[in-house]
């Protein structure tokens, strides 16, 4: 196997830490609890060997037998304390790492949803959710003891060492040999752990990313018969996770390795040279077996310390990537001065309008029309025109870069976001429905509706009657995004939630493709029923569909190069005509 290519290592693990236990902050009466715990098993430790190479000294100078059995019955003792003390810490520990993940996991959830729409078509949704569950996953299981387990070795460590120096400065000298060793052993190795477990926790989001492309388009694989394309794909990151899991583990792996190896050495120096003092009388038995206990006491936090540094090196990584969305600038906020509006009449006005997704690459260009108040507005043009772009800066998922938007004759910058959408209304070529029944699928458009409501925009969309032949009428519960119910349906349902939600704007996104013709009649009709009234803009695709539209614009190359009526277009005998011409020559054909 070859050393994949490695990404830097967690950049801030003492910054990213403390962060996380920030999280926190409303359990700190339990957190003192939790060290208080911690100390008071780390000094149970101490004491129950030491009171068992007294107990051995006792039994060699055949002390009397009630001082022995009170000794024994004082390790007992100090032993069932030490257990109630890590019952108690380890149990409250759980409580508050699981407090501490729900509200990070709230928070990132929460700040995907404040976010701009162009972070989302930057990332594979797959990789996004990674992060809420295996990153999120992986801090849990560090936080539930990890964490804890670094504080009670660390004690216990510093504990153990000061009883070694007053029993015996000598044999702790020997003893204590080993720690540059070790600690040079254990450098070497998280030194590569790191990038390891940075690298394993990316290709994990990559190839959790792209599984979720692969089966949302799985109709398209089997389209294309491209199954062998895609599982070669997926083998590809399949091994690139498999050879980053191979490192981390690898390297990881050598610390119990050396661990025991030096554990090992360091009971067989206090066995040799604590037997020749013990000969001479410098020290007792006692001593020695109390030092052997001690020894493992010592080399045992340094081992649990860097098994559980690898952990901690891992949920860094893993809470680096949560806190980078939890970082990301969020959807830029709205002007000082932009107002909330309760209901819009409908005038729209695109006013030399340019703008650019990337800079120096003009996506829209001088683009300027008017829609008058319940007017429809078709937008036509080839891929890449430029249609989908106006509808964002209209419902400003993005902000132009020059000239201005006029809503009722306010610059749109100058209207909040939340309220300028809630005035919008989407009928979209793929209709999105949600994991829930279809009454509160429909409900979504207005979530203070009533049943009677909903029913009666059911009714308005023509799909009361599919509805009622559904299992369970309303209550019939949709799975992934509709499945079990036709696209036309789908349809219908879009169309009743936006009836629901009474839009001023209404925006329709070829919503009548790919549908049989006696459907297309029910959403051709629904449609007529819920443009009423309302400013509506049309990306058409398919020309007949817009022929009774108030006003059609052509765009090409982000440009408008022609407006008009149909009748108007068709006398220009120009790009839209010719388009016209085209698709019926298709049609015919």
């Amino acid at each position: 196997m070859h050393k994949p290519d490695t990404k830097p290592k967690a950049k801030n693990i003492k910054g990213t830490l403390l962060r996380v236990l920030g999280y926190a902050n409303k359990e700190k009466v339990l957190l003192s609890w939790v060290l208080f715990m911690v100390i008071a098993s780390s000094v149970f430790s101490l004491i129950g060997p030491y009171l068992l190479g007294v107990a051995v000294d006792d039994v060699i100078a055949g002390t009397n037998k009630e001082r022995f059995l009170l000794l024994l019955f004082g390790i007992i003792i100090v032993f069932l304390l030490q257990s109630a003390a890590l019952f108690f810490q380890n149990n409250w520990m759980i409580g508050i790492a699981q407090e501490i993940v729900f509200r990070m996991r709230n928070q990132l959830f929460k700040k995907l949803h404040m976010l701009p729409i162009s972070f989302f078509q930057k990332r594979q949704h797959g990789e996004l959710m990674s992060r809420l569950t295996n990153d999120m996953e992986n801090v849990s299981r560090t936080l539930n003891s990890a964490i804890i387990q670094v504080v009670t070795s660390t004690l216990t460590i510093v504990g153990t060492i000061a009883m070694m120096l007053w029993l015996s400065p000598l044999l702790t000298v020997l003893t204590l040999t080993i720690v540059p060793v070790m600690f040079a052993g254990l450098k070497w190795i998280t030194n590569r752990t790191g990038k390891f477990f940075k690298e394993q926790q990316k290709t994990l989001g990559d190839m959790n990313g792209f599984i979720e492309e692969t089966l949302s388009g799985q109709k398209i694989v089997k389209m294309y018969s491209q199954e062998r394309k895609v599982i070669d794909q997926f083998a590809e990151k399949n091994d690139a996770l498999k050879e980053s899991n191979y490192w981390a583990q690898t390297y990881s792996g050598f610390i119990p390795k050396l661990m025991n190896m030096l554990n090992n050495v360091s009971f067989a120096i206090i066995v040799g040279i604590g037997g020749i003092l013990a000969i001479k009388g410098s020290v007792s038995i006692g001593v020695i077996v109390t030092f052997t206990t001690y020894s493992r006491q010592f080399t045992r936090p340094l081992n649990d310390l860097a098994n559980q540094f690898n952990m901690i090196l891992s949920a860094v990584a893993g809470a680096e990537r949560v806190f980078q969305i939890v970082d990301e600038k969020e959807e830029q906020e709205d002007e000082g001065k932009a107002v909330s509006i309760d209901r819009l009449h409908g005038e729209i006005v695109f006013d030399q309008v340019g703008f650019s997704y990337d800079e120096g690459l003009a996506t829209l260009r001088d683009v300027s029309f008017q829609a008058r108040a319940g007017e429809t507005v078709a937008l036509v043009g080839p891929t890449g025109a430029g249609k989908t772009t106006v509808i964002s800066l209209l419902a400003r998922f993005y902000d132009s870069n020059q000239g201005t938007i006029w809503i009722d004759g306010r610059d749109s910058k100058e209207i909040t976001r939340d309220s300028l959408r809630k005035q919008m209304g989407f009928v979209l070529q793929d209709s999105i429905l949600f994991e829930s029944t279809v009454r509160e699928n429909i409900r979504f458009g207005r979530l203070a509706a009533t049943d009677e409501e909903v029913i009666q925009a059911a009714k308005e969309a023509n799909a009361h009657d599919f509805i009622m032949k559904l299992p369970n009428g309303y209550d019939t519960v949709l799975n992934g995004e509709g499945a079990g119910i036709s696209h036309g349906q789908r349809q219908l349902l879009s169309i009743a939630r936006a009836l629901l939600a009474d839009p001023a704007l209404l925006i329709l996104d070829e919503a009548t493709s790919s549908i049989d013709t006696i459907t297309e009649m029910k959403i051709i009709e629904a449609l007529e029923r819920l443009m009423k009234g309302r400013t509506t803009f049309v990306i058409a695709h398919r020309l007949n569909t817009i022929q009774n539209a108030d006003l059609i614009v052509v765009l090409k190359d982000g440009q408008v190069i022609e407006k008009g009526s149909n009748k108007e277009l068709l006398k220009q005998n120009g790009f839209y005509a010719d388009l016209v011409r085209t698709q019926q020559q298709k049609a015919i054909m």
